[in-house]
């Protein structure tokens, strides 16, 4: 099952609760894959490979052919690997231009490790590029990272307009697991406010956990270790355990 964290706008939390997740899902009976799709490697640096080691990348795999099972790697979490990003992933648009069947190179790409994963974690970058749709495309379910910000809810329509049409054009199975807010400070009237307006106007698709700010998540980057498991990621990756069920079994 792969699960790509997507939102075309960047600072709404997708590395943050892509790395998260996919470190709490992890578990002895669950091997994760977490794949880092961007070109700044932040959701790498965090699992703390450092800039001058990020290669070979998920860029070595996606555009020159390197061997995907010889370019992941461990984590320090137990069960969680890895495929890093790499300022290369910046030209993929350039360099898938003229590959037939481009929009479905990373799915290709991972069901070559498929058997070896319980789960793979997609952390996406900004944007909808080539590399974008590329995800959406290859993911079974997606997660959409809201921010409590007015202007972050009032894309949500554009964007999951622009989702539908990447799966109709593509035939993807993929379909929204649900939003999560995130960078929620329960102190801010505006922060609950907008997170009550997400509610009324998406109901059901949005989970009840919501990912609170924090100074220990805002400093993690630097530790080279995912963040602490909260009880707030927790609760999430629970819900999204249940929802994954219901999509693989429904009725």
């Amino acid at each position: 099952m792969v699960i790509a964290v997507f939102n075309s706008k960047g600072g709404s939390g997708k590395t943050t609760t892509a790395v998260s997740l996919a470190a709490v899902l992890a578990a002895p009976r669950r091997r994760v894959l977490l794949v880092d799709l961007d070109s700044q490697a932040s959701a790498s640096l965090w699992c703390g490979i450092p800039r001058s080691h990020l290669r070979p990348s998920t860029a070595s795999v996606l555009l020159e052919k390197y061997p995907i099972l010889k370019a992941i790697r461990h984590t320090p979490v137990p069960h969680l690997d890895l495929l890093t990003g790499s300022i290369e992933l910046a030209n993929a648009d350039i360099a898938l231009a003229g590959v037939r069947g481009r929009e479905a190179a990373l799915r290709r790409l991972l069901e070559r490790v498929a058997e070896h994963y319980d789960l793979i974690v997609l952390d996406c970058p900004p944007g909808l590029s080539l590399l974008g749709v590329n995800a959406l495309v290859a993911a079974d379910a997606l997660i959409v990272p809201v921010p409590a910000e007015i202007m972050a809810v009032t894309a949500l329509e554009g964007l999951f307009a622009s989702i539908e049409r990447v799966r109709a054009r593509m035939q993807s199975p993929g379909r929204v697991l649900g939003i999560v807010l995130t960078q929620v400070d329960a102190r801010r009237t505006h922060d609950r406010a907008t997170a009550e307006r997400v509610r009324a106007e998406y109901g059901d698709q949005v989970f009840h956990t919501e990912i609170r700010w924090s100074a220990g998540v805002a400093a993690a980057p630097a530790t080279g270790r995912p963040p602490a498991p909260s009880d707030g990621v927790r609760r999430l990756a629970a819900e999204v355990l249940q929802r994954l069920a219901a999509l693989r079994y429904p009725g």
